[in-house]
């Protein structure tokens, strides 16, 4: 691993999330192929099953699926760590001014792009000026922040703020570098989506791709699979046995991945399978894996329709959810939640209580609510995503615990690009919606700007729609305290804040498991062994330059 000290962990975990607000693209660009590799080198390939990558395009997914793939084909400027803290990667070293409004980095000048052209301090400001300018991806951590980039030669490149922004070197890990040259050569100009860029090659990067990671991609279609193979000119090498291959396929269904296992066609499981679909991997000789997250299981309740807009109504609801039974029948082994901000982040309130089963205290709840008079008028429609088995088992938990309160739960499956699609409006998203959700970063303000500031809804992230003005203000004065300490202070007043308002049922902590072939090495286990947690931003956690498959043992 890097400098020794980074977690750099593999596993090719998709899910099927629009990176993007809205819905697939109207016409599918030509797709990428290329001959099969050779046999002996198709032996060294991690597989994994479940669904497709839908944007990796880094200017526009950000979906779980299209961070594992921004990751592995794209460089950051800045490499995360397991302790929050961050590497020099592409950028190999920063200053801040001291008001702390004006970044310098310098920049590498041995990185190569998979096109073989090197890497220049002008890619880093085509590829930030092109985030901010399309609005989509991760342009929030970035918009309304980042006011100005540009270089001033090839190996320097200055960002100004429009405001201080205390973890602004943290956000930099969702920051990926794309070629200029090539997202030039393939603008389609029949549009003016973005003026006289264009498309911004949009269509071209839809299954191409314009980065310098340690991967490339060898074959691409869509709602299919993506194959990418080692990038050999990658400026850090790779060690022995590093697989050649990774191949992220679209291979949900829990009886095509127990078949696939058994033939030694699948190395990693996916993380949302039916618990007797990972007892029976284990018996095939699966080893389990079940890592800590920075993320949790969230129930996103809308504020501004009936009857979740009343406070008092999602308090009822909050205390009519079996924590217990979710956490020992339906995902054992999940840890608890007691609030919006996971308890391994900086800035978490671990003084919050959290809410508890207790139907008692639900009627009294109810009683207090404008819907007091008959709750039992009032239908909760709440969608549960058609790609996670385990949330109808939920679904179904909740729905017969409402009927103990007279209220009842009509419960939809919903493919999540229909729920991407529907968060668009507050008319079209659910009372209801059950999301897993993780952070960019990882300090609370992440959690607060991307889930709970007005500036976040419209999108599957934040389907509250609280739009909030004070809460808003609090998270905006947050981040742009330089000092850790004053702005931990802030983030559990603004905790404590979001709680009373009780815009989610926090359901229980993100802790995916997995069953791994155990011709496998993948860091996480040795990890989890020894009690080490190791928490990194989506798609890092499955990087695959570190992972390592022995062939003879296959």
């Amino acid at each position: 691993m890097k400098n020794g000290s980074r977690l750099v962990i593999l596993l090719l975990v998709v899910s099927l999330v629009l990176g993007v607000v809205g819905c697939a693209p109207e016409k599918k660009p030509v797709e990428t192929g290329g001959e099969t590799p050779p046999q002996d080198e198709m032996a060294s390939i991690i597989h994994f099953g479940r669904d497709w990558p839908t944007y990796y395009d880094p200017g526009v997914g950000s979906s779980y699926t299209c961070q594992v793939s921004h990751a592995n084909i794209y460089d950051p400027l800045v490499f995360p760590n397991i302790d929050g803290t961050v590497d020099p990667h592409v950028a190999t070293s920063w200053e801040a001014t001291e008001d702390g409004l004006t970044y310098t980095f310098k920049i590498r000048q041995d990185i190569k792009f998979h096109s073989g052209n090197l890497l220049k301090a002008s890619d880093v400001a085509f590829s930030m000026n092109r985030l901010l300018t399309i609005g989509e991806g991760f342009s929030h951590l970035y918009t309304g922040v980042v006011e100005e980039c540009y270089a001033t030669d090839d190996e320097t490149v200055v960002m100004k703020l429009a405001s201080t922004f205390g973890p602004f070197a943290s956000t930099l890990t969702r920051f990926f570098i794309l070629e200029e040259s090539a997202v030039r050569e393939h603008i389609d100009t029949s549009v003016d989506t973005y003026g006289e860029w264009g498309d911004y090659g949009k269509k071209w990067l839809l299954v191409n791709d314009a980065g310098s990671g340690p991967y490339k991609t060898k074959e691409f279609k869509l709602e299919e699979y993506l194959l990418g193979e080692q990038f050999t000119d990658y400026f850090l090498g790779f060690e022995e046995n590093a697989p050649k291959y990774f191949k992220l396929s679209n291979l949900n269904d829990p009886v095509a991945q127990r078949t696939a296992f058994a033939n030694k066609e699948l190395e990693i499981s996916g993380d949302n399978l039916p618990q007797e679909t990972y007892a029976e991997l284990e018996r095939m000789g699966g080893v389990p894996v079940r890592k800590s997250s920075s993320g949790g299981w969230n129930m996103f309740l809308n504020t501004k329709i009936a009857p979740t807009d009343d406070v008092y109504f999602r308090k009822a609801l909050a205390h009519a959810f079996d924590y217990g039974t979710l956490r020992t029948s339906i995902i054992p082994g999940a840890a608890g939640a007691t609030g919006p901000v996971s308890s391994v982040l900086f800035g978490k309130n671990h003084d919050l209580p959290g809410y508890d089963f207790d139907l008692e205290k639900a009627r009294d709840m109810l009683s207090k609510s404008k819907y007091a008079d008959d709750p039992s008028k009032w239908v909760v429609s709440m969608a549960w995503c058609a790609e996670v088995p385990e949330q109808e088992k939920i679904s179904l938990m909740f729905q017969a615990d409402l009927q103990e309160l007279g209220i009842t739960l009509e419960i939809t499956k919903t493919p999540f690009s229909v729920m991407t699609a529907n968060a668009q409006t507050i008319e079209t998203t659910p009372n209801a919606s059950i999301v897993q959700w993780s952070p960019s970063f990882f300090e609370a303000g992440d959690v607060f700007k991307s889930r709970y500031h007005s500036e976040s809804t419209g999108g599957w992230e934040q389907m509250e729609w609280l739009l909030d003005d004070k809460l808003d203000a609090m998270i905006d004065d947050a981040l742009t305290t330089l000092d850790s300490d004053e702005r931990e202070r802030k983030y559990q007043e603004i905790e404590a804040y979001i709680y009373e308002l009780s815009p989610t049922i926090w359901m229980c902590r993100n802790d995916p498991r997995y069953a791994v072939q155990p011709y496998i090495e993948w860091p996480i286990l040795t990890y989890y062994k020894e009690g080490t947690n190791a928490l990194l931003p989506g798609g890092f956690d499955l990087y695959f330059r570190d992972c390592k498959v022995f062939v003879d043992k296959k």
